[in-house]
């Protein structure tokens, strides 16, 4: 059998493909079969500036573009992008390894914010005040930065990307994405979509690379905005050389999100969630469930419950065509070799530190190439919060069950963890649910929901160490941070009434 030769993956500049001046090349392989299918460029500095130059001669005229063809353009890569998403999901599915429906569910989570952006110009409107003092109009406005970055992760390579520079464009700013070099061939692939809608050159940039790109962008200072997922050290690192470097920065880090099931919760649909909530997309989500607290006395019964649907899944290649007609499988791989290793060493851990391995993913058989990055679902019980599975961001498909006593220790254990990006309470008792809402310190909550992932038009974001920033993704919070206040005060002196002039060295009064 013959196989092809790896495609070279390379930034887009300015309109067209740009190899530059890589410092090396990164291996990009398909999880399902180990087989490396790309190499993807690493910028030099010299190419960072090639990038961010192009974005800044953008950045004047893109400014001000009138919000009429800005919002024809959005509308337009709408359009395409709801055409095209089969494409676009066949390439998530090869280099990240999610399966084609998840693929297809985080392009429409994606294109949600972009719609959200095309109705961007009632946001962007300013205030007036006539008359604010004698003769003396006040009003307000708001406009682009100018150009920003996005550096997104290799979990969600469509969505992520998609959070921020809908409305970093629709705005008025021009972008600079820079996506895991893990799975980078989404990114290009939108920038030529967004060329076909009629985006100008410049506006919409890629910039493939490791540490360097990532500095590069930090430090420059062309750069007036950074926006980031990842994990917790990393978005710190971000947040601080960012800062210190006088950009605006959102930097959404790490998580560890509990799943609360009280007593009297529905216990088939609490089990449902936690397999989709903890298994989906292999457990590789930063809204995954990946500790679920079982309030006695449902702990056993709940515990059986996701076992016996947990031993169902389906482990295999996602890709459309790796069916053969066959049901699609439930989870795909994982992204790379060191990545399953490194998850399969926790469930090592786990095991060794005696929690109870009631469902154990180490031997799974796979739909799919042998070499593949397989890993099944892996389900813990009796687990504590002193043992490396329930205090570390795993990110992956292990599940940890915690047996609580009382509501109350239930939400000490959510508000104790030092992360606060999502949280979800299971119960039927709707004044239990309300004070769950008042008492967990958390930024997302979901009520009988799972993954409690905000639409467009509110913002998305976490507390305590999974932000490092103060403004969240999309919604009104995102476009305050993709554009800037200005506050004009105007006086026109009225020839038919001129006042008299003189010297007056006071602060000036409202009158």
């Amino acid at each position: 059998m013959t196989t092809s030769a790896p495609v070279e993956i390379v930034h887009w500049v300015d309109g067209s493909p740009l190899t530059g001046s890589p410092t090396g090349w990164a291996d990009v392989t398909n999880p399902a079969s180990g087989r490396v299918t790309g190499r993807v460029a690493l910028a030099s500095e010299g190419d960072v500036a090639e990038v961010i130059a192009a974005a800044s001669r953008a950045a004047r005229s893109w400014g001000t573009t009138s919000l009429a063809r800005r919002t024809q353009v959005l509308f337009s890569f709408r359009e395409l992008l709801n055409a095209r998403k089969d494409e676009l999901a066949a390439i998530i599915t090869a280099e990240h390894g999610k399966v084609h429906s998840d693929a297809m569910g985080e392009i429409a989570r994606g294109l949600e914010v972009v719609e959200f952006a095309c109705g961007i110009s009632h946001l962007l409107k300013g205030g007036h005040s006539e008359e604010a003092s004698t003769g003396i109009d006040v009003h307000s406005k708001r406009v682009p930065l100018g150009v920003v970055g996005i550096i997104s992760p290799f979990n969600f390579p469509a969505m992520v990307p998609m959070w921020f520079f809908p409305i970093a464009i629709a705005a008025g700013n021009t972008v600079v994405l820079k996506p895991s070099e893990k799975d980078p061939s989404a990114a290009g692939w939108i920038a030529a979509l967004w060329q076909e809608a009629g985006l100008p050159d410049g506006v919409f940039n890629v910039l493939h690379g490791d540490k360097t790109a990532v500095d590069a962008l930090l430090t420059s200072p062309d750069v007036q905005a950074i926006s980031f997922v990842g994990s917790t050290p990393i978005a710190e690192y971000v947040y601080e050389t960012a800062s210190r470097h006088g950009k605006r920065v959102q930097a959404l880090g790490g998580a560890k999100n509990h799943m609360v099931v009280l007593p009297d919760a529905d216990l088939d649909l609490a089990a449902d969630s936690a397999v989709n909530a903890g298994y989906g997309s292999a457990g590789e989500r930063c809204m995954a469930i990946s500790v679920l607290v079982a309030v006695d006395p449902i702990g056993d019964e709940l515990v059986a419950r996701i076992a016996d649907r947990t031993r169902t899944l389906l482990i295999g290649d996602g890709g459309r065509d790796a069916t053969g007609g066959e049901k699609e499988a439930d989870m795909g791989p994982l992204v790379t070799k060191a990545h399953r290793d490194r998850v399969s060493s926790f469930i090592d851990s786990g095991e060794a530190a005696g929690a109870k391995v009631v469902v154990d993913g180490r031997d799974v058989a796979a739909r799919g190439g042998e070499e593949g990055f397989w890993l099944g679902p892996t389900l813990f019980d009796e687990v504590t919060p002193d043992m490396d599975i329930y205090r570390e961001e795993i990110f992956g498909p292990v599940l940890s069950v915690v047996r609580a006593t009382s509501y109350e220790e239930a939400v000490a254990l959510v508000n104790a963890n030092e992360y606060g990006n999502g949280t979800a309470v299971f119960t039927n008792d709707g004044g239990a649910a309300r004070r769950f809402e008042a008492d967990v310190t958390v930024g997302m909550i979901g009520v009988n929901v799972p993954v409690p992932v905000p639409v467009a038009y509110y913002s998305f974001g976490g507390w305590k160490r999974s932000l490092f920033g103060d403004t969240h993704a999309h919604g009104t919070e995102g476009v305050h941070f993709f554009t800037r206040g200005k506050v004009v005060t105007t006086r026109w002196i009225d020839p038919a009434n001129r006042p008299e002039g003189g010297l007056e060295l006071g602060f000036p009064r409202n009158d």
